[in-house]
């Protein structure tokens, strides 16, 4: 447990300051309860003996002020080492977070990291210091103990000796039991959160069904789970648990049938008599008190295990010599292959091969599942490839820079998140340094400027969480606006006129259209609409992760393959809702 903490903090002064602190609490207590061997010994002879008891007695004292001072540096240097250790790992993980594929972003880990920065990484911080140094003065005492029992009988400290393995293996097979209870409690906590995530997110969907009062029965029967494992756990750890307790006691009893025996056959004085059963009871007492601290330091095990889940998850790969420019906005797919995982049955790409020269706009076509997404993904480096190369302006995207790649590089996702802010922090997140000029001609080039003249403060007002204050197609334009603020020399752009009502999808359209006069731009859209792929220079169709056709739009449309049957079949249902509106 020691060394995992260790291991755990990138700068470990503070934990380490902190359990030495501790550590010579623990020992000066031994210390002191060993000081009272010379001093009853003085002073319970048939004539006390006060000269030999007072340099016991002053060092007591001595002893006793340091171990007051000890206690009270103690509590405030705790107090603000569980906070500081907090904020130290938390920004570990996030510097670590920063160096991960983009790729590993999925909902689950999402949700695995804000559980663990916002829950796991506060309940290291604080059970290092609320259960961590308690432990260590319940193990170091009773270590102390038997050092200095040794000195006043071999015998009864070995008794001491005897009883520590017996406890230690009982309270290890406690802990297992506890330590399993803790882990099956975190998934049911981690299950009633997400549920009542559940329930506020859908509040409107429950009420329109007339569920409102009873849409809680998932988080209802998330509760009752939660309340059956906790019992369950209850139960099993209760044998372990008197186990432990039946050990302590039993030690107690050959403590005090040992040392009656030696008191009446001569071998102990009175004073002896009484030191030892002080030891014993110091000794037995914090070793009783580690049951109590065992669910603890379970729950503290179980919370590094859980960081450390992502502590190891392997950066991205980084060049030993990185390119730090990109000389131009070419892209290059030569025979890639990429899968998700090892367990997956088909690659979502298999020997993909096509160019897209700089300044040029290329349309993605093809089915759901054919590997779209996948290949603006690549592009941007959220994976790397199991085969082939992607080359971006001539250079493998593997031997940039991360923060080189991704600085020329704009995307513009099908769901759009907006932070809950000003439309104006939410452009500038692209550019924080541009010019009030040229955020509103990218807002007009997008035209949000029409979104900004309707909203009640402008460029002012806050779009609320997820940009929930706007619509789809609105969401859009200013992703859009946020590419064209950002100036990047490749835009790669995932669905975005799907789904829009008539007004967006031109708005969007004459965005992207915008997007594409720029020589020096490098466009991929993922489109199927004739209105986006008639800005299209070249169109590459997917199935099945493979390239089945590559071609002018028109070309291609002539052929009468892939890409003619999608766009024909679209024409056909954009004419049939015409027809019925």
């Amino acid at each position: 447990m020691i060394g995992h903490l260790y291991r755990l903090w990138p700068h470990p002064g503070l934990l380490v300051r902190l359990g030495l602190l501790h550590a010579a609490f623990a020992v000066l207590q031994g210390l002191l309860l060993g000081a009272l061997v010379p001093i009853l010994r003085a002073l319970l002879r048939p004539q006390p003996d006060f000269h030999a008891a007072t340099p016991w007695l002053v060092a007591g004292a001595v002893g006793f002020a340091v171990y007051a001072v000890l206690r009270v540096i103690a509590t405030p240097v705790g107090f603000a080492a569980s906070v500081e250790l907090t904020v130290q790992l938390r920004h570990h993980l996030m510097r670590h977070v920063t160096t991960l594929p983009l790729g590993w972003f999925t909902g689950t880990g999402k949700a695995r990291l804000g559980r663990i920065v916002t829950a796991s990484a506060g309940s290291v911080g604080r059970l290092a210091v609320a259960i961590g140094a308690p432990a260590i003065t319940c193990t170091l005492v009773p270590v102390t103990i038997i050092a200095v029992t040794f000195a006043v009988d071999w015998r009864m400290a070995l008794l001491f000796l005897a009883i520590v393995p017996i406890a230690l293996l009982v309270l290890r097979r406690s802990g297992r039991i506890a330590s399993i209870a803790e882990v099956e409690l975190e998934q049911a906590a981690t299950e009633i959160a997400g549920r009542a995530v559940e329930i506020g997110q859908a509040q409107p969907v429950l009420r329109a069904a007339g569920q409102g009062s009873t849409g809680s029965v998932r988080l209802r029967a998330a509760l009752d789970e939660h309340r059956i494992i906790y019992r369950r756990g209850l139960r099993r750890s209760l044998m372990p648990d008197l186990s432990y307790t039946g050990v302590v006691m039993a030690g107690f009893v050959a403590v005090l049938v040992l040392g009656g025996v030696f008191l009446l056959d001569g071998t102990y004085a009175v004073a002896d008599t009484v030191a030892l059963l002080v030891l014993a009871i110091r000794f037995l007492e914090p070793l009783g008190h580690l049951i109590e601290l065992n669910g603890g330091l379970r729950a503290l095990d179980n919370s590094v295990t859980r960081l450390e889940s992502i502590l190891r998850v392997p950066a991205l790969p980084r060049s030993s010599k990185p390119v730090r420019r990109m000389e131009n906005s070419s892209i290059e797919f030569r025979d890639v292959t990429f899968s998700y995982g090892e367990g997956t049955e088909d690659p979502a790409l298999s020997g993909v091969s096509f160019d897209c020269p700089a300044g040029s706009t290329t349309a993605l076509v093809g089915p759901s599942g054919s590997g779209k997404t996948t290949v603006t993904r690549l592009i941007a480096r959220f994976f790397d490839v199991d085969a082939g190369g992607i080359r971006v302006g001539g250079v493998d995207v593997r031997d940039y820079e991360p923060e080189t790649l991704l600085s020329d590089i704009a995307i513009v996702f099908q769901d759009v998140y907006l932070f809950d802010t000003t439309i104006e922090d939410n452009l500038r997140l692209a550019r924080p340094d541009a010019s009030h000029e040229e955020l509103v001609a990218a807002a007009r080039a997008a035209r949000v400027d029409e979104i900004i003249d309707r909203l009640p403060d402008g460029w002012n007002t806050r779009v609320g969480e997820g940009g929930a204050q706007l619509s789809g197609g609105e969401r859009q334009r200013v992703s859009i606006a946020r590419a064209l603020l950002k100036q990047a020399r490749i835009v790669l752009i995932d669905e975005a006129a799907s789904a829009l009502d008539p007004e967006n999808e031109a708005a969007v359209s004459e965005a992207i259209t915008h997007l594409t006069r720029d020589p020096e731009r490098t466009v991929i859209v993922i489109a199927h609409r004739p209105t986006t792929l008639a800005t299209a220079d070249n169109v590459v169709a997917l199935h099945d992760g493979r390239v089945v056709e590559t071609g002018s739009p028109a070309e291609l449309h002539r052929t009468g393959g892939l890409f003619a049957r999608i766009y024909d079949q679209y024409e056909q249902t954009r004419s049939w809702h015409i027809v019925t509106s």
